[in-house]
């Protein structure tokens, strides 16, 4: 067996923008998705909080996702037949919340990405930029204090994806929130606190981006 990633080690810090670079095949979206809890890692520990979350069943992984991890993913990943109101609330619908408290979540989010005038829109009358704020909406609904992204901007033209990027630079400022993405772009990578880049599963270099 041929090991995806190999003798990697290094420490996110919390409230911290982080993006993964690397060539197609070098291990990123391995990363982030070990990182996400989403596979596990066939030895070392990846410890979250104090948490190593590697020693979890899969019950509680899913919990500690649930609880812990928002997605952001390239292509949005809505659902064509749900608005966008009803897109951002399906996180909040298993957690026990009442209806109205769930309605406060999802205007509250959706205020913060500047679409409350598109709630009632579906996927298909939005623009790309418009589709992956209700996607960064949806994964902040939940209020996890991690968020991962996979080439959130890379379905996106120039001036979309500098909004979505912005964006994503103010949950890390003003919410604290912590946000790793996996990019091709260096331009995307330079709007993070931190690059590191990957080559054929290893780590090769850590470095403060000059934003």
């Amino acid at each position: 067996m041929i090991p995806v990633l190999e003798g990697i080690s290094f420490d996110i810090v919390a409230g911290e923008f982080l993006a993964l670079m690397g060539p197609s095949g070098s291990g990123k979206s391995t990363l982030l998705n070990l990182i996400a809890g989403i596979d596990k890692p066939d030895s070392g520990i990846i410890a979250v909080n104090g948490v190593d979350i590697t020693t979890l069943s899969e019950s509680d992984l899913a919990a500690w996702r649930a609880a812990n991890v928002g997605f952001i993913f390239q292509f949005y990943n809505l659902i064509p037949v749900l608005t966008a109101f009803e897109n951002v609330e399906l996180p909040l619908l298993l957690t026990g919340l009442s209806r109205k408290k769930r309605k406060e979540h999802v205007e509250t989010v959706l205020s913060l990405v500047s679409l409350s005038d598109r709630m009632d829109h579906y996927p298909s009358e939005l623009s790309g930029g418009q589709q992956q704020r209700v996607a960064i909406a949806r994964a902040m609904v939940a209020d996890p204090p991690i968020l991962v992204a996979d080439e959130p901007t890379g379905d996106l033209d120039r001036v979309s994806a500098a909004e979505i990027l912005g964006l994503m630079s103010r949950l890390v400022e003003d919410f604290g929130k912590t946000i790793i993405m996996v990019t091709h772009d260096p331009k995307s990578a330079e709007k993070a606190g931190r690059i590191v880049h990957l080559e054929k599963g290893e780590l090769v270099s850590s470095s403060f981006s000059h934003q």
